[in-house]
């Protein structure tokens, strides 16, 4: 078969091509072979400007121009020229060697550099970091502005809503009621603070040869303080210069960032179960759109479809990014390959996470709020103020008030008239006990709209 959307063998490249376009310049082939021509030619550079590598001289202005248009000038045609030469070597990262020695080319101003391309790493050095910038690139530039926008869109409906009152439901059961708002806001607040966490999440490289102890630098330039050099190439990239590694560095930074990103998605996956649950209630309706067929035989649906679609893609991403956790940091003593295979599938953990993103903002903007069934629910719920009621009793000294209201409501229809004339009976102060009698569920959400005004 010719290679077509339809027939792609993952949604990613298939049905989901366009919703994860934002990926493919920074976890395809092409970008990872983007950025280890990246790293190669920053490392050539830089070794060109060291004062102890007397037979690499300092390139001038126009050379350094050259050199880095080679990077920033990539393109699929330069990632075809050295998939060719991959056929030939069948090593993906001595094929970008080569391919920066051709592009070199019989210039003499870089006759000497020709052999300094690639110096004295190992290609983990180059592979590490060029991983290393596709997530820094991923997190900074696609997977936090699509956290923002979902923040931004709870945060605007937390606000709205922050006085519409809510029946709670604990257990499945009725329960002390809140506002809309204010659990829009408690997802917000757990947003933000694992965004804070991923954004802060500091990405590690190394560049320190065959096993990481700069054998090979050491031997040719034993002058050069070469954990000095590496140390600043590496925060030069706007990374965390690792040390101590094998020839590898160990992951745990990925690690890190992954499980970050896991933590974001399981909260979404909450949020769209709960607001699956309340569009089931008809606490939510669903805005309309024209053409749009809920169900192919049932005209009358509108299927919450799309926060569906987002918990399945946030499941798949993080079972992706478990193993990833679980998995990268290990490697048999000083390196194994397994890591190689598994990090080329970061793009499709990250991609599944950007559709689950984009359907629930999608589902979000679709929602439109029923404040008459929500009302209605509250009205049938006068049970809940069982505890006002026992906590008033409570301050002022009535004896055993939990089992009072234990034995009013419990298996018992509660009604309006019903709690009233029992707040009625009690031996309470007079301003107290009018509080109780003015209290309705729908009155009876404590701090709530203050707290969902503040998000």
């Amino acid at each position: 078969m010719q290679p077509d959307p339809l027939t792609a063998l993952s949604p990613l490249d298939g049905r989901y091509a366009s919703k994860v376009d934002a990926l493919r310049p920074i976890f395809s082939e092409y970008g990872l072979m983007h950025r280890r021509v990246q790293v190669e030619i920053v490392w050539l550079v830089a070794l060109s400007d060291a004062p102890g590598v007397a037979e690499l001289p300092a390139f001038s202005a126009a050379v350094r121009a050259k050199l880095q248009a080679i990077a920033t000038n990539f393109s699929l045609a330069d990632a075809a020229a050295i998939k060719q030469i991959e056929a030939t070597t069948n090593h993906d990262v001595k094929a970008v060697e080569y391919f920066i020695k051709q592009r070199i080319g019989d210039d003499a101003a870089l006759a000497q550099a020709k052999e300094f391309v690639h110096f004295a790493c190992t290609s983990e050095d180059i592979n590490n970091l060029a991983y290393a910038l596709m997530l820094r690139d991923a997190r900074d530039g696609v997977l936090i502005p699509a956290v923002d926008s979902i923040i931004a869109s709870l945060r605007r409906m937390a606000h709205a809503n922050a006085e519409l009152p809510m029946l709670s439901r604990t257990h499945g059961q009725t329960a002390s009621p809140t506002t809309l708002g204010k659990e829009l806001a408690n997802v917000v607040a757990r947003l933000a603070r694992q965004r804070a966490g991923l954004a802060a999440i500091t990405i590690p490289g190394k560049i320190n040869g065959a096993v990481g102890n700069f054998n090979a630098h050491a031997i040719a330039y034993p002058d050069i303080d070469w954990r000095a050099f590496s140390k600043a190439f590496v925060k030069s990239l706007g990374l965390e210069w690792n040390e101590y590694t094998t020839q590898i560095e160990p992951h745990d930074g990925m690690a890190e960032l992954c499980d970050a990103q896991r933590r974001i998605d399981t909260i979404l996956i909450d949020l769209a179960r709960d607001v699956w649950g309340y569009v089931s209630l008809g606490y939510f309706k669903q805005k309309l759109q024209a053409g749009e067929v809920g169900s192919s035989t049932m005209p009358h649906k509108v299927n919450p479809i799309d926060f569906e679609n987002a918990e399945g893609n946030f499941g798949v991403a993080n079972a992706l990014l478990e193993h990833f956790s679980a998995k990268l940091p290990i490697s048999r003593w000083q390196r194994d390959l397994t890591d190689s295979t598994v990090l080329r599938a970061l793009g499709e953990a990250f991609g599944h996470a950007l559709i689950g993103f984009a359907s629930l903002d999608k589902g979000l903007g679709k929602l439109e709020v029923n404040p008459e069934r929500i009302a209605a629910d509250l009205d049938a719920a006068w049970e809940v103020l069982a505890e006002a009621v026992q906590t008033v009793m409570r301050r002022y000294g009535l004896p055993e008030p939990y089992e009072q209201l234990k034995a009013l409501t419990r298996g018992h229809g509660i009604t309006r008239e019903s709690m009233r004339a029992f707040i009625g009976t009690l031996d309470l102060p007079a301003d107290a006990k009018q509080r109780l009698l003015d209290l309705t569920p729908a009155s009876y959400t404590g701090l709530a709209a203050a707290l969902a005004r503040g998000i």
